[in-house]
């Protein structure tokens, strides 16, 4: 395998897997629980260093009453910190999606301002303990100190910077923010990379090889994510090419189709289950790889604004915003992606599918247009964002934002009780009805 390409399926499965002990709430206290104790044993190798320095001597009854501040209110603070955070991710499940909860967990500011709380308390427990015992000598004492000093400086602005943090940890507007960015993230890498560097597959796909063989899952759940470069190194080694059929975020079970090999012989037992296990499936869906799961996760948030229970139009309307600005970011990256010199492919026997625009608008529109059509606001809002989006320098969006105008308008026809608000919005909707001029449909080519 080149060099090149074992570094990019390193990266990649080094990222996925950080992102996943983002996620969980023990790794950063862990974490600074051991930069606790390494900071408390560094105090005691200054005893070592510098037996014999000129240094100032603190007392022992200092540092021992400093030490008991931070042991004593430190916990406290952290269980009142967990409190609060647990309240704010129960907040943003209920009000926001229950999909957005690893995005609000991953919270760097929360998480580090938790771990701080604890490392401090740890920190405080031990060196308590050893000075206490007799541990530090006059260079260990003076280097304690400081030690102390900066663990209640990090303390101070890990808390006053948290507050901040979690007054708006919980709130729809925040969660809506966090999925954004990571929609926009897994979006534009999209954009940069529609097969994310395979080569591009075509419906039907022409095989001029002897044997084809389906990789079928090994467990039944959701794709997360494909390790490209170990089905390369795989495919090398054995001489064939792989056609990869199912992108990250659907869901498989062990009777559906990831992939197929399409080889010059016949592949030996457990060759598939080999090249299955490149195939990463979870029991839920993840940001990472998967751009349609970030739009899905707005669009879910809109509806549950739009539900009876809840009444806050205002919150869907922000969303298409939202969705306004994503797709003209991910046109702009693919109109640049178009200009610019062609990318060579890295990973040179596996093919892969482009992702549907049709499923794209599909998963941001479609729910919105279904339960914002009693809203002639929403509607209105609506209507307005994708006329937008058709504008948009992009083969073929114009004719799908149409169809989601279109849908819409009949739901809201259907929805709406007065006939003055239905001519508003078919007044607002005239747009789809224009043909499309050849400029403005890149589709035809030109």
């Amino acid at each position: 395998m080149p060099p090149l390409l074992f570094t990019s399926g390193l990266r990649g499965r080094l990222t996925f897997t950080l992102n996943r002990l983002r996620e969980k709430l023990w790794a950063r206290p862990l974490m600074l629980c051991l930069v606790s104790l390494v900071g408390v044993g560094l105090a005691q190798l200054a005893d070592q260093l510098f037996p014999s320095a000129p240094l100032p001597d603190v007392s022992a009854d200092t540092l021992e009453t400093l030490l008991r501040i931070i042991t004593s209110s430190m916990l406290v603070i952290a269980v009142f910190a967990a409190g609060s955070m647990l309240s704010a991710y129960a907040s943003a499940a209920t009000v926001a999606t229950p999909r957005a909860f690893s995005l609000v967990v991953a919270d760097d500011i929360s998480q580090f301002a938790l771990s701080t709380f604890i490392g401090a308390f740890i920190f405080g427990i031990v060196a308590l303990t050893a000075l206490i015992n007799g541990v530090y000598g006059r260079s260990g004492r003076l280097a304690l100190f400081v030690l102390t000093v900066t663990v209640f400086a990090v303390v101070v602005l890990s808390f006053v910077t948290w507050v901040d943090r979690i007054a708006r940890l919980g709130r729809v507007t925040n969660t809506i923010s966090q999925v954004e960015k990571a929609a926009s993230r897994a979006l534009l890498e999209r954009g940069w990379h529609p097969t994310l560097r395979a080569k591009p597959a075509v419906v039907p796909f022409a095989t001029h090889a002897a044997f084809s063989v389906p990789i079928r899952p090994l467990e039944v759940g959701y794709l997360q994510r494909i390790d490209l470069a170990e089905l390369q190194q795989t495919a090398e080694s054995l001489d064939l090419e792989i056609v990869i059929e199912t992108l990250p975020g659907a869901f498989v079970t062990p009777q559906g189709v990831l992939g197929q090999t399409n080889s010059k012989i016949l592949l030996e037992s457990g060759t598939t289950e080999r090249l299955a296990r490149s195939f990463r499936i979870g029991d839920r869906r993840t940001f990472d790889d998967d751009p349609r799961f970030g739009l899905v996760a707005l669009s879910e948030i809109a509806s549950r604004a739009l539900s009876p229970a809840v009444n806050d139009p205002g919150t869907a309307i922000h969303i298409i915003g939202s969705f306004v600005r994503l797709l003209t970011e991910w046109a702009e990256v693919c109109r640049l992606r178009r200009e610019g010199p062609d990318e060579s492919v890295r990973f040179e026997r596996l093919w892969m599918h482009e992702l549907s625009m049709e499923d794209l608008f599909d998963d941001a529109f479609q729910a919105i247009g279904r339960d914002g059509a009693p809203c002639l606001e929403v509607g209105l809002r609506l209507q307005k964002g994708l006329s937008l989006i058709s504008l948009l320098p992009e083969p073929g969006i114009r004719e799908v934002a149409r169809a989601q105008a279109r849908l819409a308008l009949h739901h809201a026809e259907r929805a709406l009780r007065l006939a003055q608000d239905v001519e508003r919005l078919r007044q607002a909707a005239g747009w789809i009805l224009v043909p499309a001029r050849p400029a403005d449909d890149l589709s035809t080519g030109s």
